[in-house]
């Protein structure tokens, strides 16, 4: 059984694979200040939830856009299952061709997407990962990563809202009964979940268009689930898309 680890500026994602299937995949906060003893009780808490011992745990990988984070994560790993776990990083065979300006400036967990997406899915692709970002990925009908857009995540986009106004209250994240509301918190609700799924269609849009083509659309990311089920636009909604990019880059890297 191989554990996977994404480490993203809000959330922690951890899965389990086995024989090619995702066996798990919960939640927790990413947090700077957590030891390696920290995560490690979280992590066995998890495992026990499931019932699977740590010594049935053979391998370990993980993606990380949270560097500080990292190293942490790995000794929590070697913990509580006594083996390195792998870092997705400079080195990691992917079988991704990356073409952008810099290709070391691509985040891991884009990769990691990119390696799941063209693996499960036929090209040419648009992928949509919703977390404390929303980045959109394209990868073209050769399976070659092209680049793509950073967007203020959704709840960034809903903080700055309510933290540079003095009357507009905290609000979660629940779509109102229409569109046109008509009191302050379903107009913020209708802004927030409406106008999210609506730039989203409105990107896809875009990046068709200067592709010439039209292309497999996927999102996936903690808060893709909000928004994702609005939009008009048809996009797959793959919450697991991530961990299988991880188990697909342990293989090519054993």
């Amino acid at each position: 059984m191989i554990l996977a680890i994404d480490v993203g500026n809000s959330n922690i994602v951890i899965g389990c694979c086995e024989d090619g299937k995702i066996a798990f995949s919960e939640r927790i906060s990413t947090s700077r200040e957590n030891t390696a003893l920290e995560y490690a009780i979280s992590f066995k808490t998890i495992l026990e939830l499931y019932n699977i011992r740590q010594n049935e745990i053979d391998g370990a990988i993980i993606s990380s856009v949270v560097p500080s984070v990292t190293t942490t994560i790995k000794l929590a790993i070697k913990k509580i299952a006594g083996i390195d776990a792998k870092i997705v990083g400079p080195g990691t065979k992917t079988g991704l061709n990356i073409i952008i300006d810099n290709p070391a400036q691509l985040g891991s967990d884009l990769v990691v997407d990119a390696v799941a997406g063209i693996s499960e899915y036929k090209p040419p692709l648009i992928i949509f990962d919703m977390g404390t970002a929303t980045t959109a990925s394209v990868i073209d009908s050769k399976g070659s990563y092209l680049g793509g857009m950073i967007i203020p995540g959704v709840n960034v986009s809903l903080n700055a809202l309510t933290a540079g106004t003095s009357q507009l209250p905290k609000i979660n994240l629940e779509p109102p009964k229409k569109v046109i509301s008509s009191n302050t918190v379903d107009c913020m609700k209708s802004g927030i979940i409406f106008g999210q799924a609506s730039l989203i269609d409105g990107v896809i849009d875009r990046f068709e268009e200067e592709l010439g083509q039209k292309c497999t659309v996927i999102a996936t990311g903690g808060l893709s689930g909000s928004i994702i089920p609005y939009c008009k636009r048809k996009v797959i909604h793959d919450k697991d898309l991530l961990l299988k990019g991880l188990i697909k880059i342990y293989e090519k890297n054993k």
